[in-house]
C-alpha cells in the first residue's frame, strides 16, 4: 500500500498490489517450493534405519511450509520494506542503482536459502542437508549477469 501511495497509483492497483503478494508471491511459491523440498527430502535425504526398531520418520508438508514461512518472512522485508526505503535511490538511471538493487535481491535469496538449510538442518534424520545452500552459489554466480 505504501509503494501505491508513494507512486500515485489507484486504489485498485493498490489492492492488486497486495494480493500479488500474499497470494503469488508467498502462497503459491511457498507452497510449490514447500513441496519440492518435502518431496526432495522425503525421498532422498532421510538417515537409512540400521535396524528394524526403529521408527521410520519423515518430514510433514506442514512442516515443510513453515520453514518457508520462516525463511520469507526476512526476504520480504528486504525485498519489500528495505527496498521501499531505498527506492529514492533505487529508481535513478546508472550503474549504482542497478548494483544495488541486484545486491539487495542476492542478499534476499541467499538468506532465504540459508534459513531453508537451518530449518531442515535441525532435523535427526536428515543427511547432507547441505545440499540446501547450494543455490546461494547459483545466486551468486547469476546475479552479475
Amino acid at each position: 500500500m505504501a509503494y501505491c501511495a508513494a507512486y500515485d497509483h489507484s486504489a485498485g492497483h493498490a489492492v492488486f498490489v497486495v494480493i500479488s503478494v500474499l497470494l503469488f508471491h508467498f502462497l503459491i511459491s511457498g507452497a510449490i517450493l514447500a513441496t519440492c523440498c518435502w518431496f526432495f527430502t522425503n525421498n532422498y535425504l532421510r538417515e537409512e534405519a540400521p535396524n528394524s526398531h526403529v521408527v521410520e520418520q519423515r518430514v510433514e508438508w506442514l512442516y515443510a511450509f513453515d520453514v518457508h514461512c520462516n525463511s520469507f518472512f526476512p526476504m520480504f522485508v528486504l525485498l519489500y520494506v528495505i527496498h521501499y526505503f531505498l527506492s529514492p535511490l533505487l529508481v535513478a538511471h546508472g550503474f549504482v542503482p542497478v548494483l544495488l538493487s541486484n545486491l539487495l535481491f542476492m542478499a534476499a535469496a541467499s538468506y532465504y536459502h540459508y534459513l531453508n538449510y537451518l530449518g531442515y538442518d535441525v532435523l535427526p534424520f536428515l543427511e547432507r542437508t547441505t545440499l540446501f545452500l547450494y543455490p546461494i552459489s547459483v545466486v551468486f554466480v547469476l546475479s552479475p549477469i
